[in-house]
């Protein structure tokens, strides 16, 4: 059964003068949360931190939980992220998920952040098995092959804990999360990927004693009650984001009415997605809430 129903909204329409106006309207709509993005500098030098980005919803509202999704932690210095996500755990307890990836759409983005690309992945791991260790409160002694930390201590420590979940779909994603995360994050996957790739590290995680319980995926979608225009906004989009024609998105990233959306969403929630972020394409900002709201209210009607 699906837990939360969210919403990724564009950048601008989060952080701008406009903010509490949309996070209000998110809000009275019925919506669980935001999923904010993160990039340092993608493909031209755009990007919106996602720290920034989260705490701007945790400070505007009481009631919105938030997902960064995906955190591009391997970027970071371990010390560095686990204080700012302490910190925010202190600003707004229980209504943080901190999802983190590898990266790699832009390979300058991570050569130019001082890592080698070729490494990122053993970068990352090293960030996560510290990263949990850090979040404790207990002092922390490494030696590894990107960080050195003597007698290293985060204090408070996040209560209750914030959930780490790995975004990705190969199999070093797969193995990552069974080893580090509390859950799995999907995007651009299908119904049948997102099952199948919880089974495996669920299986893969029992091996090692542990047993993640978050699954969540972010779906791309166009949203009119014309499915045409629905198609129309939603091709325009990823084309433009992408360069790829949108046939090569349509059967991962849906076009239709509310009600279309909501099946396609539902047949992830009958492959153990718990958590379903819509990242909607609409006429306006309004619309995409508003629209979302609709799906939310078919989901969890079941």
């Amino acid at each position: 059964m699906v837990t939360t129903v969210g919403i990724s909204l564009p950048h601008d329409a989060v952080v701008g003068p406009e903010r509490r106006a949309v996070l209000d309207r998110v809000a009275a709509a019925g919506l669980d949360g935001l999923t904010v993005g993160d990039h340092i500098s993608f493909h031209g030098g755009t990007g919106f931190d996602g720290i920034v980005s989260a705490t701007s919803v945790l400070a505007a509202r009481d009631d919105l939980d938030v997902l960064i999704g995906v955190y591009l932690l391997g970027l970071r210095h371990p010390m560095l992220a686990a204080r700012q996500i302490a910190t925010l755990a202190e600003l707004a307890p229980g209504r943080l998920v901190l999802g983190a990836g590898v990266g790699g759409e832009d390979r300058n983005e991570i050569s130019n952040a001082g890592v080698d690309p070729a490494s990122r992945g053993r970068r990352l791991d090293e960030t996560l098995g510290l990263l949990r260790q850090l979040l404790t409160g207990a002092p922390v002694t490494h030696h590894g092959e990107f960080f050195d930390l003597v007698d290293a201590v985060i204090f408070p420590p996040p209560a209750p804990a914030v959930p780490i979940v790995i975004g990705g779909t190969s199999p070093s994603a797969i193995r990552r999360t069974a080893k580090y995360g509390d859950g799995w994050l999907g995007i651009f996957c299908s119904a049948r990927r997102l099952a199948a790739t919880r089974t495996e590290i669920l299986e893969q995680a029992a091996g090692l004693g542990r047993a993640p319980d978050w699954f969540g995926v972010n779906i791309w979608c166009g949203i009119d009650p014309d499915p045409g225009r629905a198609r129309e906004l939603l091709a325009a989009k990823l084309e433009g984001m992408y360069r790829l024609p949108y046939e090569k998105f349509q059967y991962i990233a849906p076009a239709g009415t509310p009600e279309q959306i909501a099946e396609f969403a539902a047949a992830f929630v009958a492959g153990g997605a718990g958590h379903v972020t819509l990242i909607p394409v609409a006429g306006t900002v309004t619309d995409s809430i508003d629209l979302s709201a609709e799906v939310r209210r078919l989901l969890v009607a079941g």
